[in-house]
């Protein structure tokens, strides 16, 4: 049951006969009066549980990009229902209104649709529709909650892919297969040629070119290898879902730009013929996808990253090496994505990379605060002086903490949220174009 402005007024008209007569029983007379009209009108009110309702939604919609859902009510009574319909979404799904005003004639139905602009990652769901019929007087509604369960998935937004083409057409240099002017090393044979200026002395090939005469002087024509960059590489992306990637930075959480950063990392090196593995991993395993390529394997992740959120517990960094030895028993490239701030919490990660950088190459990825670097330069009174020494301080343990895990034979990629997707790109360019992978 709910009641009506229109109730409230007629209470309030109350005072007019209260002033006439002068009589308390009058204002008791009137009271009764307007409650024996509201459960009237309650009574002849059209019954809401006759509304049908099935949904019309989306599977998918990406992080920040608005979707319509769909709820079509069909109306099995009788009698015309008006009244509203109110729509009990999450308020993370970032509804735009979730009530309606419902006009349903008897036998007819009608299609009512919500915005979503969904602020978070995971499933944002609406467990029931609410209805309420208004009686003929406009005084009561008859309400039934209606449990109608629908979901949509919010998927990551990999905002990153912008980066994209750029370094795709970066692995085509290496690769040979778009004309530039410097040749980048790579690590496996493609073919031999003739020696032109500029080639690499070291890479001549002196079995050759003893092989071969040169048509025109008569002598030894020099002969030079051509290299092209390795594939089917081995890439394990091991994402910390620890308590430290719940921390926001630039009004996201860590977890988010380590899954921007994997999507970056995953979609350059499938195209360039590395296989790709992630682990979301804290004191256990949260999501894992293994053996998938091409559109599949990207499919997956964002299926896989949806929903997962940080958890609220100290990362197992000593099951870590026993984690990748499960994924690959072959030297690969381990990518570490997990925060490097405090060398107390890093603690656990620095004992474990030695077991790691013995059989693998490893990448320790971080994300940095940029308010951090903009509290170095504010200096103005007391207040901003002291921020910018704690600044300086978290800048100073992060600097230890690098220099700790390249002493231990990693390497290291930070930046903020924007910059370090592309930079942990560029690196994995630089490894292949130098044959570390």
């Amino acid at each position: 049951m709910a009641l009506t402005g229109r109730f409230v007024v007629l209470l309030a008209l109350g005072v007019v006969p209260v002033v006439l007569v002068g009589s308390e029983w009058a204002l008791a007379g009137w009271v009764a009066i307007v409650v024996l009209l509201a459960a009237v009108d309650l009574a002849a009110a059209p019954s809401p549980r006759r509304v049908r309702i099935t949904r019309d939604l989306p599977a998918r919609v990406r992080l920040g990009e608005s979707v319509r859902a769909d709820a079509v009510l069909s109306n099995t009574g009788s009698r015309t229902i008006r009244g509203t319909v109110r729509d009990a979404w999450q308020p993370s799904a970032g509804a735009a209104t979730t009530r309606h005003s419902l006009l349903l004639p008897a036998g007819e139905r009608r299609t009512f649709s919500t915005t979503l602009t969904p602020f978070r990652r995971g499933e944002r769901r609406s467990s029931s529709m609410t209805i309420r019929s208004m009686g003929p007087l406009g005084i009561a509604m008859r309400q039934a909650t209606i449990f109608t369960p629908g979901y949509i998935r919010v998927l990551p937004p990999f905002n990153s892919r912008k980066h994209l083409p750029s370094r795709l057409a970066r692995l085509r240099e290496l690769d040979g297969r778009t004309s530039v002017l410097i040749r980048g090393q790579g690590t496996e044979f493609d073919s031999l040629r003739e020696y032109v200026r500029g080639d690499d002395v070291r890479s001549i090939d002196w079995r050759a070119t003893a092989r071969r005469t040169d048509p025109v002087q008569g002598g030894p024509a020099l002969v030079v290898r051509t290299w092209r960059p390795e594939r089917d590489r081995r890439v394990v992306v091991i994402v910390d879902s620890g308590r430290t990637s719940a921390a926001r930075i630039d009004s996201e959480p860590r977890i988010d730009t380590a899954f921007e950063s994997t999507l970056l990392l995953a979609a350059l090196a499938s195209r360039a013929g590395d296989r790709v593995d992630v682990v979301v991993f804290d004191q256990r395993v949260r999501g894992r996808v293994q053996g998938a390529t091409g559109a599949d394997l990207m499919s997956r992740l964002v299926d896989t990253m949806a929903g997962i959120d940080p958890q609220l517990v100290e990362t197992d960094w000593t099951a870590v090496p026993a984690l990748v030895r499960s994924v690959t028993a072959q030297r690969a490239l381990v990518v570490l994505a997990t925060s490097i701030d405090s060398p107390g919490a890093a603690r656990g990660l620095l004992a474990v990379l030695p077991q790691l950088t013995r059989t693998h190459m490893v990448l320790v990825s971080s994300v940095t605060d940029p308010s951090v670097l903009d509290a170095i330069h504010e200096r103005a009174n007391r207040t901003s002086v002291y921020r910018a020494a704690a600044a300086e301080r978290a800048l100073l343990d992060v600097a230890r903490v690098s220099a700790a895990i390249r002493q231990l034979g990693a390497e290291v990629v930070t930046g903020s949220p924007e910059e370090l997707p592309p930079a942990l790109a560029d690196r994995y360019i630089a490894l292949k174009a130098a044959g570390l992978l």
